[in-house]
């Protein structure tokens, strides 16, 4: 079973080496996403999009001829963003993410520190969790 990190991405961007012998090792999404954050590799990536339903075979074949192989640079994945003001706007008013992103627009840093005041639910934020005592009575 191929590692999909390790050998079969970069089998299409450096080695060029056919390495994947079953198709249940290939993950067009994870492997599209992947390449997709290399410029010179959006167009191919995008094509796959565009035909999902062709083989996993054909989609590394085509992606392992398709692709210049050279050592490209680590591009961190990309990960959401929260915000804080926006959580706390979120559960203040029990809006979803698009009507909260609306309601933030309109109010100012006050109001939102007095809804995270009000939030506040006190407690400590203890990094160890409490233990529990059983005392053993025989």
């Amino acid at each position: 079973m191929a590692d999909l990190f390790k050998e079969i991405i970069p089998s299409i961007l450096q080695t060029k080496k056919l390495i994947l012998e079953e198709e249940k090792d290939y993950n067009g999404f994870i492997i599209n996403k992947a390449l997709s954050f290399h410029y010179d590799c959006v167009l191919q990536a995008n094509q796959m999009n565009v035909y999902p339903n062709l083989p996993s075979m054909l989609q590394y074949q085509y992606l392992l001829n398709t692709v210049r192989g050279y050592k490209r640079p680590f591009r961190p994945w990309q990960k959401r963003e929260t915000i804080e003001k926006l959580e706390a706007v979120k559960e203040y008013f029990n809006y979803s993410n698009e009507k909260a992103k609306d309601v933030l627009v309109l109010l100012n840093d006050a109001d939102i520190e007095e809804i995270k005041r009000k939030l506040n639910k006190g407690g400590t934020n203890d990094s160890k969790p409490r233990r529990l005592r059983r005392d053993k009575t025989t």
